[in-house]
Formats: structure tokens, C-alpha cells, sequence
């Protein structure tokens, strides 16, 4: 007799945004657990995980009953893979995509685990890396951890043209310094946590991750920065070793 392992339940849903003004495509896999939204890198779509068999080392936690996975279309992050950007056309549609994921997606999110008001953590790599922690900077109330690998966090090296108020308001990097200190989003944001995490290989910047880090460390966010090897690339070989490791530790 041949025994079959059994499939991850997966769910796709399409959202009709009305931010967007068009559908995004998401994605769950897994019965129960804590809810982690994972963000594509640019451009990426709400299956790109999947393809990448980030799924497969996450089968693990996802069987136990650990987490619940959750991805969704990249639609900001698509943005930074025209030819021409600009700051104005990226913020626009950064601040389209944090109202679909706080207005429309985390709704569907909390309905699927039958808890109004659960707290998410999200994940990501390369850009993705980015989404993770501006959701968590942005609404500290809905996101509870971030982990954050190989990211790119100061998107001003892609971007061209004059950086403007709606760029400086979509980005950690600018806004954190001068979040007003008795603000309600910096307090509940001290009580969240950052995990920071980059390779010493190919196409690594490890920079971008301590920059981050001395911003959230100036302002009292707790986080911390995983620092690895010359033979940890920006690719999804390191991501599939660190992202489950993280899991582990956090959900």
C-alpha cells in the first residue's frame, strides 16, 4: 500500500480592492495557528512563496499547528520594477497597498482564524523584507513581530526625483526619527519586536540592516540584528534556512 502525504490546505481568495481599483490575488496556507503574513519580494504575487518552496520547510510548523501563512500580490512593491519611478508614483501606491492590507486583508485574515482583533506577524525578504517592517511600524495595533531578511530599507537608491512628504510618511526609515514621543503609535510600538537578518554573500547590504536597526534601537523599538556568513546570499536558499529558524523562535 502507498501512503500519500497529505497537501497543506491552501485557500486563495481574490480581493476586489477598492484601493487599488483592481484584484489582488491572496493566498493562506495551513489550518491553525498564529497568523504570518509573508510579503513577496518586487513584483512578486501572492504564490510566489509557494513556487519557491518556502512552503515545504514551513510544512513543519504549519502541520503542528504553529502558524497559519498568509500572502498576498506585492502590488507596491511592483512599483519599484518600472523603468521609471519616482518617489510621488512609489508612495502613492505604498499608502494604496497599507490601507488594502489594514482595511481589506487583515479583515479576511481575522475572520479565517475567528478572532476579531488577533495580532499578525509579518515576514518578507528583499522588499518584502521592507512591507514587513513598515506594517509593523505603521499599525503596531495589528502587527506584533516583524522579521525582516536581507531588506532593503531605504528605498531612495531606486527612486528619482524629489522625495516628498507622502514618500517620507511611507517610509520607517524617514518617519521614526520624529514620531512624536508621547504618540500612542511609538508607545505601542516599543512593546513590538523587529528581527533583523542578512548574509555577508552575493548582493547582501548590510548596511541597509544596521541603519535600521540604530533607528528602531534611537526611538526604544526592541529588535536585533542576526548577521550571517559569506556564504549566505540574497536568495531564497538562505531565506528557506532563516525564515523557518525564526518561526520557530517567535510564533
Amino acid at each position: 500500500m502507498t501512503i500519500t502525504k497529505r497537501e497543506l490546505p491552501k485557500v486563495t481568495k481574490t480581493i476586489k480592492s477598492r484601493h487599488h481599483g483592481k484584484d489582488v490575488l491572496c493566498a493562506r496556507w495551513g489550518w491553525w495557528g498564529t497568523p504570518v503574513l509573508l510579503f513577496p519580494t518586487a513584483g512578486g504575487d501572492a504564490e510566489e512563496m509557494e513556487r519557491f518552496k518556502m512552503m515545504v520547510v514551513l510544512r513543519p510548523l504549519i502541520e503542528a499547528g504553529r502558524v497559519k501563512v498568509y500572502s498576498c500580490d506585492n502590488v507596491a512593491g511592483q512599483t519599484l520594477t518600472q523603468r521609471e519611478r519616482t518617489p510621488a508614483e512609489f508612495a502613492r501606491e505604498q499608502d494604496r497597498f497599507d490601507r488594502f492590507l489594514t482595511t481589506e486583508l487583515v479583515p479576511w485574515i481575522r475572520e479565517d482564524c475567528e478572532s476579531p482583533d488577533i495580532g499578525v506577524i509579518t515576514a518578507g525578504a528583499s522588499i518584502g523584507a521592507f512591507e514587513a517592517v513598515a506594517a509593523v511600524c505603521r499599525h503596531p495595533e495589528i502587527f506584533t513581530k516583524a522579521i525582516c531578511m536581507s531588506g532593503t530599507y531605504d528605498l531612495t537608491k531606486w527612486l528619482d526625483g524629489p522625495m516628498g512628504l507622502d514618500f517620507y510618511y511611507s517610509s520607517p526609515m524617514h518617519f521614526l526619527p520624529t514620531l512624536p514621543e508621547q504618540s500612542a503609535q511609538l508607545q505601542q510600538l516599543r512593546q513590538r519586536f523587529v528581527l533583523i537578518c542578512h548574509g555577508l554573500g552575493r548582493a547582501e547590504e548590510p548596511s541597509q540592516s544596521w541603519r535600521l536597526a540604530r533607528i528602531l534601537g534611537a526611538r526604544g523599538v526592541p529588535n536585533r540584528v542576526d548577521e550571517y556568513g559569506a556564504d549566505m546570499h540574497h536568495d531564497w536558499i538562505s531565506w528557506r534556512v532563516w525564515l523557518p529558524k525564526y518561526l520557530a523562535d517567535l510564533a
